[in-house]
């Protein structure tokens, strides 16, 4: 029986060479192929980029020849790409959509798949249906032109996509006072595609940029996955105190997420840091417009709506929500619980380069570091609010464990009182504080993710612990 290719949260990822295949990724390509024409898009171009994993170059190859095999056009990035700027081609390039050869920031034994529309977002979920519909069972029914023949007729071009995001970063952001500015910025890229970039961005000035993680190396070492959380920045943290920096940017594997860490070497959690964002764009840009959120990202997002005047609107979890719902109401700002920001003007895509930027143009405007603008916040929101996170392995049918979450039914969760349950996107518990605790499974990986956000730091462990037992884990 063919494997069954799926597609989760943020396309399809898999273990290398076993079912994360040439086969298996030409198949996922001839899927993709057939939804673009099934919506009219003979003869259009699309884009395709990769991320710096093993093979991911030749991955996007093998993608490319299926398109140009299915009648479409394909503009190829010259080398690894960060996701955002493969998001900002297709709209640069009036492309019809993008395949983009990457696991994120899963283990360096993955690589994934994913697919973007006109927009440069994310496809909708029943776009995904869609196209896992029209994946073949067999690699003997994938039509493919080889690459030399692709690129002799033009169907396959290749080209380098910095300069015109560079020049779109410049419509959104003056650079010149953070070069001005004289902060050491330290950036760890976490071996991944972001290398290099806010160095190029920002050369030139007094600011200085010092990078550490960046050349390519797939099995990025000092980390355990190339996601921007601790213990994966902990060598980030170390570099920041030990330089003496002012902050710490990291950018994922694909550059789509960023994670912050303060002065101190202390980690900014990315609800924070989400807060913050929202913060710098509606009180220092004076900007107005929605908000998108995750149900999994934090309250403080709705207090500011109610301050500033903005609605806000919670989504399921995952870009493929949270993209169209920001394109459907033309947000200021969308996000979600992995350290993922998109923002008005840009595309409908997680753009950890340009959040990094506003971060520092944060900074740069008040005067103030990382802990000083936490102190801003929080005196805005009425205090602080404390976040944590634990992933857990589980076995047998998800479907049980689903029923058996329903039926706990707890009057109280780490000492606090349940006032509602919203089944949205997984479980969340909604708490007597304002806080919440949510328990879901990832789309992506045989595991279970128990997340609480509250007002009370020293519940936080007892909120999760709670959330485990809820589940049947512990």
């Amino acid at each position: 029986m063919a494997y069954k290719i799926k597609f989760g949260t943020d396309g399809w990822r898999g273990v290398i060479a076993e079912d994360y295949t040439f086969d298996n990724v030409r198949r996922a390509a001839q899927g993709f192929a057939a939804y673009m024409l099934s919506q009219g898009k003979a003869g259009e171009w699309i884009v395709i980029g990769h991320d710096k994993r093993f093979h991911s170059e030749n991955f996007a190859v093998a993608a490319a020849e299926v398109l140009a095999g299915n009648g479409l056009n394909v503009w190829l990035t010259e080398g690894a790409t960060p996701t955002p700027v493969i998001a900002f081609s297709v709209v640069n390039k009036r492309a019809a959509g993008a395949i983009n050869i990457t696991a994120s920031h899963n283990p360096p034994t993955d690589n994934g798949f994913k697919v973007r529309n006109e927009t440069g977002g994310a496809i909708d979920p029943e776009g995904l249906k869609q196209i896992e519909a029209g994946i073949p069972d067999s690699v003997e029914a994938v039509r493919r032109l080889p690459y030399a023949a692709a690129v002799s007729e033009g169907k396959i071009v290749r080209f380098d996509p910095a300069p015109a995001y560079i020049e779109h970063i410049h419509k959104l952001i003056d650079l010149e006072p953070i070069k001005a500015a004289g902060l050491t910025v330290m950036v760890d890229a976490m071996w991944g595609n972001g290398a290099g970039w806010l160095p190029r961005l920002l050369e030139g000035g007094k600011t200085r940029v010092l990078e550490i993680h960046n050349q390519r190396n797939p099995v990025f070492p000092e980390m355990k996955r190339p996601e921007p959380i601790p213990p994966n920045i902990n060598a980030g943290l170390k570099a920041t105190v030990e330089n003496r920096a002012d902050v710490l940017l990291v950018l994922d594997g694909d550059a789509d997420r960023l994670g912050v860490g303060d002065e101190n070497g202390q980690f900014v959690n990315q609800l924070r840091v989400y807060a913050l964002l929202a913060y710098y764009l509606l009180e220092l840009r004076g900007e107005r417009g929605d908000i998108v959120k995750t149900l999994s990202t934090t309250g403080m997002l709705n207090i500011l709506g109610e301050q500033y005047g903005v609605r806000v609107h919670e989504t399921g979890v995952g870009f493929k929500y949270v993209a169209p719902k920001m394109t459907e109401t033309n947000a200021l700002i969308g996000g979600e619980e992995s350290g993922g920001y998109a923002f008005r003007g840009n595309v409908p895509e997680r753009d950890g380069i340009l959040a990094a930027l506003y971060m520092l143009d944060f900074m740069v405007r008040l005067g103030k570091k990382p802990t000083e603008l936490l102190r801003v916040l929080f005196e805005k929101v009425g205090g602080e609010f404390f976040y944590d996170r634990v992933d857990s392995p589980f076995t047998g049918d998800r479907a049980a464990r689903e029923q058996i979450i329903l039926n706990a039914k707890p009057e109280t969760i780490g000492g606090l009182k349940v006032k509602e349950l919203v089944t949205l996107d997984g479980f969340q518990f909604k708490l007597e504080d304002g806080g919440w605790l949510l328990i879901r499974f990832s789309g992506t990986e045989p595991i279970l993710r128990v997340y609480c956000e509250t007002r009370h730091g020293d519940k936080v462990q007892a909120i999760l612990q709670d959330g485990l037992k809820v589940a049947g884990i512990g």
